[in-house]
């Protein structure tokens, strides 16, 4: 499996996410069939920071099914799934991000800001086999974050969402609802779910962390829940 495409999204950080949860039942937009789901990203640079330093992104992601408790202390695992493995399944996708291409005159004149990428992904059979590889040839794994992911999807009689997607991200920075698609849906989902172009966030979550960590004085490490930090 592999996907080459050009990525265009924004976040949208989300205060009252039972709230948001509401506006989206609304518009008829359901969780699919995959369910929520963990994430663990692992980005790889070379020691210098090469491609940080020019804007690009290597990302290993384990995606598996998230792990909910129920009475009595017994687990059962949600589905699982994104664009990448069928529900119940373990994912395990690199993708590479080129720099970020800015925005053209007339949307920077109506007050638009896109995240435009170019984005490559294929999906791996083995994590620690990809990143035994990754690191024999001279990279180092240097920021993970985790999150959990519900995708939601909004009914075939809006057609103008039809190549949209809307990802609730619950991540130890807060929750935030990410956007993917034409500019024209991005805007249109945006403004019905009380969203303005002035909200928009282009940042990824590693520079969201750097900034949050820079605001308290404390020094960065991984982007991890509590319980993973101890």
């Amino acid at each position: 499996m592999t996907a080459s495409r050009e990525e265009v999204e924004v976040k949208l950080r989300v205060s009252n996410a039972d709230a948001l949860r509401r506006r989206l039942a609304r518009l008829g937009a359901r969780p699919t069939a995959h369910g929520r789901l963990h994430e663990m990203n692992t980005l790889f640079d070379t020691p210098q920071g090469g491609f940080a330093k020019q804007g690009q992104l290597l990302r290993l992601r384990v995606q598996e099914p998230a792990t909910r408790t129920r009475r009595g202390g017994k687990t059962r695992k949600a589905g699982v799934g994104g664009r990448k493995g069928p529900p119940g399944s373990r994912c395990v996708v690199l993708t590479y991000k080129g720099p970020a291409v800015a925005d053209t005159a007339a949307e920077a004149a109506r007050g638009r800001r896109y995240k435009v990428r170019e984005e490559h992904e294929v999906g791996v059979a083995d994590a620690d086999a990809l990143r035994g590889i990754l690191m024999a040839l001279g990279l180092r794994a240097w920021f993970r974050y985790e999150k959990y992911r519900t995708r939601y999807q909004l009914p075939p009689s809006q057609r103008w969402a039809a190549e949209l997607q809307l990802e609730l991200d619950e991540t130890p920075l807060g929750v935030f609802l990410e956007l993917e698609g034409p500019p024209e849906a991005i805007d249109q989902a945006a403004r019905l779910l009380g969203y303005a172009p002035a909200d928009y966030i282009t940042r990824s979550y590693g520079a969201l962390y750097l900034e949050h960590c820079r605001q308290r004085g404390v020094q960065p490490g991984d982007m991890l829940f509590a319980a993973r930090n101890k």
